[in-house]
């Protein structure tokens, strides 16, 4: 279900979290669309912790390590590498609204980078927002094979050793599904978005 369109000047990074909390998150229809609008699927994106699968060539690549993979370095540059339209992707749905609200919400601790750095260069990454046990994945991009596969094998690394409960993907892609992605039914998700929130607020960063 999407909500209703239109421009949306009062929303804060309170609102927003406070839309996270209740199962919803703002969308654009491009990059160069000022308005954004809530969206709340009726099947729900997850990628359960503890069912997630790495391929064996995945394995193999990050035991070679290619890339320096770093946490909450660059967060703008992440969001702005996810905005970028490329040949894949000739538009996105990240605006400068979306971009303000949630670098905000990074610097109050809320919103987190995962990095692919090689040579001094960003070329991987996502991005996500942390509320109670819950991590609502954003975007990601890659500029290198694999990239940004080996920083979502970071991120539920990390996540599983704080003690989350649950990756929130928005949408299932063929992508995610090779590691486990699965569709649930806005009625289920509800009820595992309320256990997730029933948590005090997780620790993303930092160690």
């Amino acid at each position: 279900m999407v909500g209703p369109r239109g421009r949306n000047p009062g929303i804060t990074p309170e609102i927003l979290l406070r839309a996270y909390s209740i199962g919803l998150f703002p969308m654009a229809e491009s990059a160069d669309d000022p308005e954004i609008f809530w969206v709340e699927p009726e099947l729900r994106g997850v990628l359960p912790l503890d069912t997630f699968h790495v391929s064996k060539s995945l394995a193999k690549t990050i035991r070679q390590k290619p890339f320096d993979i770093r946490f909450n370095t660059d967060f703008d540059a992440v969001i702005a590498a996810c905005a970028e339209q490329t040949n894949g992707r000739p538009s996105t749905w990240i605006n400068k609204t979306i971009r303000s609200l949630y670098s905000t919400l990074h610097h109050i601790g809320h919103a987190h980078s995962v990095e692919a750095w090689e040579d001094g260069k960003l070329v991987g990454g996502l991005y996500g927002v942390s509320l109670g046990s819950a991590f609502f994945g954003e975007s990601m991009f890659s500029r290198r094979t694999d990239a940004s596969k080996i920083c979502l094998v970071y991120l539920v690394e990390r996540l599983k050793k704080r003690g989350f409960t649950l990756l929130d993907t928005q949408f299932t892609t063929e992508h995610l599904r090779t590691f486990g992605a699965i569709d649930v039914p806005k009625d289920q998700y509800v009820k595992m978005l309320e256990k997730a929130m029933e948590s005090p607020n997780l620790s993303f960063s930092g160690g």
